[in-house]
């Protein structure tokens, strides 16, 4: 079993920032990339910042300069600061992890989510 945690949204006024904190537990063999996503209601699903294992970051335009995605390797963590936020950007970020993970099937390779984080833009 894994389960990704998040935590750290919320209110803030236009301008803002805010962390999000997102923490993998479970039966861990290694973490490869992680990353956030963000979803507001009618809207697809979209990336907003990765992080591979090798510390390699991948931002969405949108968001390039203002936001950063660090990862915590021994807390299995990742974070994801957010500056300048915008009412546009609220949505529901989700924390993704392509996780390797014993199975009874041996050891496999799969991505996993979390339950989401509501973050308001609104003054």
């Amino acid at each position: 079993q894994v389960q990704l945690v998040e935590s750290g949204g919320g209110l803030v006024q236009p301008g803002g920032s805010l962390r999000l904190s997102c923490t993998a537990s479970g039966s861990i063999f290694s973490i490869n990339a992680m990353g956030w996503y963000r979803q507001d209601q009618g809207k697809r699903r979209e990336l907003v910042a990765t992080i591979t294992s090798g510390g390699v970051t991948n931002y969405a335009d949108s968001v390039k300069g203002r936001f950063t995605i660090s990862r915590e390797f021994v807390k299995n963590t990742v974070y994801l600061q957010m500056n300048r936020l915008t009412p546009e950007e609220t949505a529901v970020y989700y924390c993704n992890a392509i996780i390797t993970t014993t199975t009874k099937d041996g050891i496999r390779s799969y991505g996993f989510w979390g339950q989401g984080t509501q973050v308001t833009v609104s003054s």
